[in-house]
């Protein structure tokens, strides 16, 4: 049951600027789950993926809130994305 794949996997940033791979709902759940906040998009998720998990909706479906959520938070990693740590050093802020 956990086991629902995604047609595609959803690549987030994590830690410092180190990619993780999550493959199901129950992978997106878990870190969701686990971030730390209580931002709308990270409660949407939490209720989309249980909803995925409980057979409610579709795996894509909560993928796509997910990814709103990563997306919000700056953690997704689009096609070609470079980590965050290494555009802050290739562009330093000016004070």
């Amino acid at each position: 049951m956990f086991a629902k794949p995604f047609e595609k996997p959803i690549r987030v940033w994590v830690g410092l600027g180190f990619p993780r791979q999550l493959n199901t709902v129950a992978d997106a759940y878990q870190f969701v789950i686990d971030w730390c906040g209580n931002s709308p998009e990270q409660r949407a998720a939490i209720r989309a993926c249980r909803a995925a998990l409980a057979g409610d909706v579709d795996a894509e479906t909560a993928k796509g809130v997910f990814v709103a959520f990563a997306r919000k938070k700056d953690i997704l990693i689009e096609d070609g994305a470079v980590p965050p740590t290494v555009l802050e050093s290739a562009h330093p802020k000016h004070a």
